[in-house]
């Protein structure tokens, strides 16, 4: 049998803090992007989230430019969970590194591997003992000398190498969904913007223009209102008090998870009691139903729920509406790709630009205007757009399924549970 060796952290790996950048050199663009703790993933890993990067555009420390396939470790807990979490950098010359952040260096490769290293951080009992040894009353912190303290037991390194394909197999195919899911979908938004912002559909050529209030639009189209074409538009709740005490019931959708088609954040996700759901009379979840964000720093954000994806039973919270469509000029497909149009985001984001607390109502997501076809050629629309989105959700179904058997794999794998040299993927 092999045997593992129990040592400290800091037997194996020294860490680097980061570089303080001036607050007064950020900003929505620049040359590279200051990670952040607020840039993890729970689960290890990290999202390029355009609303969550932070630009900088003054001088370059070169010590703290991250290349590609550096370990990083969030020393801060900028979130809730995200202590402790780890990610591998996957380009080099983009991100920099900042101080709440510890850049991972192995001592000696012959003894460990830095992806073994990646899983070993992502594990319970390393998260929290980096999470105990954390300080702070407001904002909790922990140090790289805190961190080499911690206990843990590693394989030799040809077993490591074994764990870390085993787990990087799982995340590959994750990562290949990903990429699939983003060409799907810049599909199906090319396809509604070629048919209905610059009017080129089937048989465009013979149909003529004629005047609106946004301008020439083929003959047979309308500009209308929103509400004119929704057969509903709600949001949901949740009980008086909070639900920070229900860990099981149904998936209660908040804010965090619009973050567009096929993109879910579980692990932050909440519940509400099964006798408050079946009490709800609005804000359940049906399929098909196109949800946007409705008050807060990101209104206008929207994503889809089909298929049973994320769940085949939830609701929305107050701050989620959910949105339905008459079906006969306006579709749900149709319906989600134009809110995804920056230009209706702006108008959206418009709407309250002078409020003191940001927020859409009812009134004025139905008062929005739209360009709308004749009903034949929203049907043809939808017919074509359909697989695209089918197969998309699909993939976000495969991409979960991987992500909680790579889950329930990574602690059995790191401690010995599982025999490598007999495992079968």
């Amino acid at each position: 049998m092999v045997k593992w060796r129990n040592c400290k952290l800091g037997e194996l790996l020294e860490i680097k803090h980061g570089f303080a950048f001036l607050g007064e050199h950020f900003g929505s663009t620049g040359t590279h992007v200051v990670l952040t703790p607020g840039n993890f993933l729970e689960e290890g890993g990290f999202k390029e989230r355009a609303d969550k990067a932070k630009w900088y555009r003054g001088p370059i420390p070169e010590d703290y430019v991250l290349n590609e396939g550096d370990l990083i470790v969030a020393m801060t807990e900028q979130a809730e969970g995200l202590l402790g979490s780890s990610a591998i950098i996957p380009r080099s010359g983009v991100y920099l590194h900042n101080q709440r952040l510890g850049l991972i260096r192995i001592r000696d490769l012959e003894q460990a591997d830095q992806h073994f290293i990646y899983y070993l951080f992502n594990t319970k009992p390393v998260r929290q003992q980096i999470r105990g040894s954390a300080s702070g009353t407001k904002i909790r912190h922990t140090a790289p000398s805190r961190i080499a303290d911690v206990k843990v037991s590693v394989p030799p390194l040809p077993i490591q190498r074994r764990i870390a394909g085993i787990l990087s197999a799982y995340d590959e195919l994750i990562e290949n969904s990903q990429r699939r899911i983003k060409i799907l979908e810049s599909m199906a938004r090319g396809l509604y913007r070629e048919w209905f912002v610059h009017f080129r559909f089937p048989g465009h050529e013979s149909v003529p223009r004629v005047k609106s209030p946004l301008g020439e639009i083929p003959k047979g189209w309308e500009v209308a209102t929103l509400g004119a074409h929704l057969a509903a538009l709600e949001s949901g709740k949740r009980p008086k008090g909070g639900i920070r005490d229900v860990e099981n019931g149904v998936p209660s959708i908040g804010a965090e998870n619009i973050n567009g088609i096929g993109q879910h954040d579980f692990a932050s996700e909440k519940f509400v009691p099964r006798e408050f759901f079946q009490g709800m009379r609005k804000g359940i979840v049906r399929d098909r139903d196109v949800a946007i964000y409705k008050d807060g720093a990101y209104i206008g954000k929207s994503s889809y729920f089909r298929d049973g994806f994320p769940h085949v039973e939830c609701s929305v919270n107050e701050h989620v509406f959910l949105l339905r469509a008459s079906g006969v000029r306006l579709k749900q497909n149709a319906l989600y790709l134009w809110l995804q149009e920056p230009d209706t985001v702006q108008a959206i984001r418009s709407k309250n630009a002078n409020a003191a607390q940001p927020g859409i109502n009812q009134r004025t997501v139905g008062g929005l205007q739209l360009t709308l076809p004749d009903s034949q050629i929203a049907v043809q629309f939808d017919q074509l757009v359909d697989p695209l989105v089918a197969e998309l959700i699909n993939l976000a179904k495969k991409i979960e399924n991987l992500r909680r058997t790579r889950d329930l794999l990574l602690p059995r794998l790191l401690s010995g549970q599982i025999d490598v040299g007999n495992y079968q993927q």
